[in-house]
């Protein structure tokens, strides 16, 4: 599992089964990573990950708790609903969408994401 802070939120990720959730999987082996992440389109909060990723795009529509990864370089968490060519790196669990952008706030919160609960 992947797990994220999110303004003293605690999130739950399911890790998608791809070679990009994968290699994120491998980048948290070395340590928590924190981004500041920014609210956009009143759909997502985005932070760029300062490294790149492998990309697995496929045109997906997004629901809330998707944890995309877009461009190869940034880690966006969806409260809302998008169409576009994106990769797919988990999923919040045990998370409704209201919880879970009452989690995420109204502002640009940090995220720091970590494999160890």
């Amino acid at each position: 599992m992947i797990y994220a802070n999110v303004n003293g939120a605690y999130l739950v990720i399911e890790p998608a089964d791809n070679s990009s959730a994968k290699a994120f999987l491998d980048l948290l082996e070395s340590g928590d990573v924190k981004l500041e992440m920014t609210d956009y389109g009143g759909f997502e909060k985005v932070g760029d990950l300062g490294t790149e990723l492998p990309t697995n795009d496929e045109t997906i529509t997004t629901a809330p708790g998707d944890l995309i990864l877009y461009n190869g370089n940034q880690i966006t968490i969806y409260y809302g609903v998008n169409t576009y060519s994106l990769t797919r790196l988990g999923k919040v669990v045990n998370m409704s969408g209201d919880e879970l952008r009452e989690a995420l706030g109204t502002g640009d919160p940090t995220a720091i994401f970590s494999i160890r609960d």
